[in-house]
């Protein structure tokens, strides 16, 4: 029997090892919410003995290795280049269906707004589109999700904030998802150079919701600062430099920060910091 409340549904996604199964369920599980199916919050987290896993279910493939250890190749390197790249990104969106859900069931029970949950859930829904896109796209161009090794990164991410919901919105929307806004428009600029129209069409569609999906973790995550009576742009500095392991890079896509609403005074001082620049803070 389907659960009735939104947590326990939560972790019905995240604890689904079928990538394509997983996909299609946060979209079921998105509907009924929508529909008023789902009650807010858990029947008592503990009733069924099911807490929010620490990993999420995955299917046997992809090998997951270090980044180092993922070979890339260039888009213009035929239909193999292609396909890394697609097979690449739809690793990112598989992960990306577990992280909003997981935002929707980890964080619960800390006084947080409706409206965060109905965002929240809408970033889950439109990630399981993205990957259920990018899935059919292999298909057609001979290959499928699992064939080629992947990263762990964005999940180590995950774990890194588990415990802080600033730090979570801090370091994957406002920065791993960011970073989508800086590099997919050469992507699509180099799959339309390459004649692939049809890849090109889907990371379009990823960039448009993105810029979204940036726009919400901006939006909350200013929210909880003002709550707090913490300034953003400086707690974010600092969340940043503790739970993110790299380092910010330009160029950035600064039309599309600024219409996710995310001004150049979080990032830009940052990205002069990593690269010995001046600081705008003056440090």
């Amino acid at each position: 029997m389907p659960h009735l409340f939104l947590v326990d549904a939560a972790i019905d996604v995240l604890l689904c090892k079928d990538s394509v199964a997983k996909a299609r369920l946060g979209q079921e599980t998105a509907a009924r919410f929508a529909a008023g199916a789902l009650a807010y919050g858990s029947a008592a987290r503990g009733a069924d003995g099911r807490p929010v896993p620490d990993r999420p279910g995955r299917p046997d493939k992809p090998q997951l290795c270090p980044p180092r250890q993922v070979k890339r190749r260039r888009i213009t390197s035929g239909t193999s280049g292609r396909i890394a790249l697609l097979h690449a990104l739809a690793h990112i969106e598989l992960n990306a269906i577990d992280l909003a859900w997981d935002m929707v069931a980890r964080f619960d029970g800390e006084a947080l707004p409706a409206n965060f949950y109905r965002d929240w859930v809408r970033v889950a829904d439109e990630e399981a589109t993205h990957f259920l896109l990018l899935n059919d796209r292999l298909k057609g161009l001979g290959a499928s999700y699992g064939d080629l090794p992947a990263h762990d990164g964005l999940w180590e991410a995950a774990e890194a904030t588990a415990h802080d919901l600033l730090a979570r919105l801090a370091v994957v929307p406002m920065v791993l998802e960011a970073r989508g806004l800086d590099v997919t428009p050469d992507m699509i600029a180099k799959l339309e150079g390459v004649g692939d129209q049809d890849s090109a069409a889907i990371l379009k569609v990823i960039l448009r919701d993105e810029i979204g999906h940036v726009a919400i973790g901006h939006r909350w995550f200013c929210f909880f600062c003002e709550r707090a009576g913490q300034d953003p742009a400086a707690s974010w500095h600092k969340l940043v430099r503790t739970y993110f392991k790299g380092v910010l890079k330009p160029p950035f896509n600064d039309e599309a920060r600024a219409a996710a609403g995310m001004p150049e005074s979080f990032y830009g001082p940052m990205a002069r910091d990593s690269i010995g620049g001046p600081s705008q803070t003056g440090q």
